[in-house]
């Protein structure tokens, strides 16, 4: 497996045991998705929206109230397993040499 699948699933074991999770170890994972997810996009050629509807920040956010104990652990499995998701598709759009144009405004 490449570190890409690899990372993905360690993403969804992580979701799939989110009560057994110590201290930082979901808002590490969720930063170092988000940070994946960054450089992919960039890769890839999609910018990102910041905006709150950016799935990034999304996820920024819920990494940062994670941090302040202000997330249930099945929000943490939601945020976790939509970043393997997106992960996952980035990848397949890599891997597949697919080309995305974006029209500009």
């Amino acid at each position: 497996m490449s570190s890409t699948t690899d990372f993905i699933a360690e993403l969804v074991r992580a979701a799939n045991e989110v009560e057994t999770l110590h201290g930082e170890e979901a808002p590490r994972l969720l930063n170092r998705a988000i940070t994946t997810i960054r450089d992919m996009r960039e890769t890839i050629g999609i910018p990102g929206g910041h905006t709150a509807a950016d799935v990034v920040i999304d996820l920024q956010t819920t990494a940062v109230a994670l941090g302040l104990g202000n997330r249930s652990p099945d929000q943490v499995k939601a945020a976790l397993l939509n970043a393997a998701g997106i992960i996952r598709d980035l990848h397949i759009v890599l891997d597949t040499g697919t080309e995305i144009q974006i029209e500009p405004k």
